[in-house]
């Protein structure tokens, strides 16, 4: 019995998981320029769609991993 194969992690996943950009924005009704409200991430990962579920979930994710002023 042979092991399974290791996928290569890429370094550009982001751009991988991010199909269309701005479709989550337009699903929950806001303004190019304006941010997503906490609230309204929230909300949205408890959508009843899993599409508007994973898009929700991955923004909050992206939250997370950007840059604060002050850290490294």
């Amino acid at each position: 019995m042979k092991a399974p194969k290791k996928r290569k992690s890429s370094k550009k996943w982001i751009q991988g998981a991010i199909k269309r950009p701005g479709a989550l924005r337009k699903k929950l009704g806001v303004k190019p320029g304006k941010k997503i409200s906490k609230a309204a991430l929230k909300k949205a990962t408890r959508s009843k769609n899993p599409t508007t579920r994973r898009q929700a979930n991955l923004a909050v994710t992206l939250g997370k991993m950007r840059k604060k002023k002050g850290r490294s």
